[in-house]
């Protein structure tokens, strides 16, 4: 065992147990410790462990959860706001810092630094996390202040902070647009933008992980009479986007990206008549074939359907927002 090599029978079992299995394997001796802590070995047992029957849910302020956090906070104001490969990038909202958890391992690290980067400010900021072709955890954080305008990328593996051009159109920094979160595709990151009145522009900014550059492709034609929100997620590495648009009905459809236009896969029955003032923030969460979706006060709508347009879609649906998130179990570090 001390010169086990890499590509072994044991290698080959250990990538495949689970993330907390590999935590108490790491006691068994010296030579599994350092075997189990190479990059090496957490590349594959992650590529390993991204599958739909290790994920879970994480709900923060749900009040039967037993969720412990690592780090002070203050009754629960954690809010997430992206996950990858079992990293969580989360904000305490008391005093306004990233983080950078996995709460399999209960491992964190602390984004902010004393030049004031890795501070985040909800409805104003946009925050991606992705993995580029280096291997190296990274956060792309678009900062929207007064006066102040900036595009900034965090590495794990440099463990600091830099500044990156913003190449599009500067108005969509402006307060008058709403970025969603960014949801890394295929060495991507994409958001959607949206005016926040009806009838107003919206794009999808495309940011390339490894040239670092941006671009912008158009949104999928729907309707732009109502309100209109796009929420995108990967699908087996193919990027997907529910869109709905509406007023006091609100109308869902599916559409999956190729190349730079948008393919409809399906459309939903309408949701019944909901309150302005309850518009939807879409989980696209789906289970024994219903489909639901939750109001931004934590109401919860059931739209029942055949599961056969889902197939493609369930093994990695993902529940993502302020409130919760569902995540795969994985032994990634948010440090090196």
């Amino acid at each position: 065992m001390a010169d086990l090599p890499t590509h072994t029978i044991v290698f080959e079992i250990l990538t495949r147990l689970p993330a907390k299995d590999v935590g108490r394997s790491k006691s068994v001796c010296k030579q599994w410790y350092a075997l189990l802590s190479t990059q090496d070995f957490v590349k594959i047992h992650c590529s390993r462990s991204v599958v739909s029957s290790n994920q879970r849910v994480l709900l923060i302020d749900d009040l039967t959860s037993t969720v412990t956090f690592p780090f002070h906070h203050q009754n629960n104001d954690v809010s997430i706001l992206s996950h990858l490969n079992g990293l969580l990038c989360v904000c305490l909202n008391h005093t306004y810092e990233l983080l950078l958890w996995n709460p399999t391992t209960t491992a964190f690290k602390r984004l902010s630094t004393p030049d004031s980067h890795g501070f985040y400010i909800n409805n104003l900021d946009a925050i991606g996390l992705y993995v580029d072709a280096d291997d190296d955890y990274k956060v792309l954080h678009i900062k929207r202040r007064s006066g102040v305008l900036g595009v900034y990328v965090y590495s794990r593996e440099v463990d600091s902070w830099r500044n990156i051009p913003f190449i599009t159109r500067q108005e969509y920094l402006s307060p008058h647009f709403n970025w969603s979160v960014g949801t890394f595709c295929g060495g991507t990151l994409y958001f959607t933008v949206c005016e926040c009145w009806i009838g107003g522009t919206n794009v999808v900014i495309c940011f390339d992980v490894n040239s670092e550059q941006f671009k912008e492709i158009s949104f999928p034609p729907v309707p732009s009479n109502g309100m209109v929100q796009g929420v995108l997620v990967n699908v087996k590495n193919v990027l997907h986007m529910f869109a709905s648009t509406g007023m006091f009905e609100m109308t869902i459809d599916l559409w999956t990206l190729q190349g730079d236009y948008w393919i409809k896969v399906l459309s939903c029955p309408p949701i019944p008549p909901i309150s302005l003032s309850l518009w939807c923030d879409i989980t696209h969460y789906v289970t024994n074939g219903n489909w639901f979706v939750m109001t931004k006060l934590g109401k919860l709508f059931t739209i029942e359907m055949d599961m056969k347009p889902f197939e493609c879609f369930y093994p990695v649906s993902w529940f993502r927002g302020f409130k919760g998130a569902v995540f795969v179990q994985t032994i990634v570090s948010p440090s090196i």
